[in-house]
């Protein structure tokens, strides 16, 4: 039989065997958040498309090419969510948060969406875990939010990765920076593709983050951000890395980090590697002092990061890392008869409000291939139910694995005796 459909071009289905992988490096992620006093929002799939042309930058590529932008019923333009950083600067304005206790913590997980060429590493539906600070100018929390990234990337048994650090300045010397890069790639102007001639009078920073490659052969030899710092940004730029230092966190210099998103201004950062091919950032973020400004609110300092989460377990199985194994079933309760079947049944459900995992025959199968099935599902323990264990109000418990057996009783205390034998085995 031919299937009806499949799932879109790059998407993908998460399966039993991989969903536990998410969930153990979302287990870390959530811990490593509450352990910095980081609450979760959660926002929309979809929002109102000038959201992201305002916050993300209408000369990006994300808004120019990658974004599901369509129009619904009511004629409004609506777009699913391209990256977590706007909904969530969207939902602190909307709920006025910034006028509570600041700094507001937020973390997200989330899925986001961008029309792309599919390949490995980089697809249409993603998933993105991110860390968002509102409130603060301190250098030291530029250094808390890395330190952060890179706490979790330890914990995870990530190795090899660089942290390429860069300040791309306020918009004071930022000004200073564009003449100057306007003047260099005017030069050029004859070997740039469309795209950065389009974007050279407008927002001439995004030509450094072009990836056609004469284009990026020309930005190699641009003008240095870092010789346009204003005194502020000098100042900001060497406390962020003098916090980093304290912290033993190494650190590589890349003036030519700018991030692809308009929103960043001063410290931009990546946690970068060479073996996923040319999906090498696994994590990238900054500061957005500028963000909430821009989407109708006050003045208040933003900066966060987000990392992929297809990016950080493909790179995981790259290094071969260990997953945590996942649960398994603790005892399996195999049935011979009618009766005995509605017992097991009773019996698993009973286990199960104890914390025990059980399971059952619900396919009415004979005992061989009842056992056959414990095997596949792991079952840690097995039991065996037919007339003369119901007649004699117990029956046996096998270890699965060394063999061992021991009687237990069919009554109320069998989760307790269950329990303390499994610490006895």
């Amino acid at each position: 039989m031919e299937l009806i459909t499949k799932a879109p071009r790059g998407t993908q289905d998460i399966l039993p065997g991989e969903s536990e992988h998410w969930q153990a490096i979302e287990k870390v992620l959530r811990e490593e958040a509450a352990l910095h006093g980081f609450h979760e929002v959660r926002t929309p799939v979809f929002e109102h498309t000038e959201l992201f042309q305002r916050s993300v930058g209408d000369t990006t590529d994300v808004v120019q090419k990658e974004m599901y932008t369509f129009q619904d019923k009511g004629n409004r333009s609506i777009t699913l969510r391209p990256e977590g950083t706007a909904g969530a600067a969207r939902a602190l304005l909307e709920h006025g948060l910034y006028a509570a206790a600041l700094p507001q913590k937020f973390w997200y997980e989330t899925s986001c969406y961008r029309y792309e060429k599919a390949q490995k590493g980089r697809l249409r539906e993603f998933h993105q875990f991110g860390i968002e600070m509102y409130g603060s100018r301190d250098a030291l929390a530029d250094a808390e939010i890395i330190s952060i990234a890179d706490s979790i990337l330890k914990r995870l048994g990530i190795r090899g990765l660089t942290l390429e650090l860069n300040s791309i300045g306020c918009p004071a010397c930022r000004a200073a920076y564009t003449k100057a890069l306007q003047e260099y790639f005017g030069q050029h102007k004859e070997q740039l593709c469309e795209t950065c001639l389009s974007r050279l009078d407008r927002n001439p920073m995004r030509l450094l983050d072009c990836k056609v490659e004469t284009c990026h052969k020309i930005a190699e030899k641009a003008p240095s951000i870092l010789d346009y710092l204003c005194e502020d940004c000098k100042s900001h730029f060497e406390k962020v890395k003098a916090a980093l230092d304290a912290l033993g966190i190494a650190y590589k210099i890349n003036d030519r980090i700018v991030r692809g998103l308009d929103y960043y201004t001063r410290t931009v950062f990546e946690f970068t590697t060479n073996e996923l091919g040319s999906q090498g950032t696994v994590c990238g973020g900054g500061r957005y002092d500028g963000l909430i400004q821009e989407l109708g609110g006050p003045e208040v300092p933003a900066l966060g990061f987000a990392m992929g989460l297809e990016r950080l377990l493909l790179l995981m199985e790259a290094q071969q890392i260990e997953f945590p194994c996942p649960k398994t079933c603790d005892l399996y309760i195999a049935s011979l008869g009618d009766t005995a079947r509605q017992k097991s049944f009773v019996m698993a459900s009973k286990l199960r409000t104890c914390g025990i995992a059980a399971a059952f025959d619900d396919l009415g199968r004979g005992l061989k291939a009842q056992m056959k099935y414990a095997n596949k599902i792991g079952a840690r323990y097995s039991m065996v139910l037919g007339d003369d264990e119901l007649s004699e109000g117990k029956a046996q418990v096998k270890n699965m694995t060394s063999g061992e057996k021991q009687e237990l009783p069919l009554n109320e205390s069998f989760a307790k005796a269950f329990v303390t034998l499994d610490c006895q085995l």
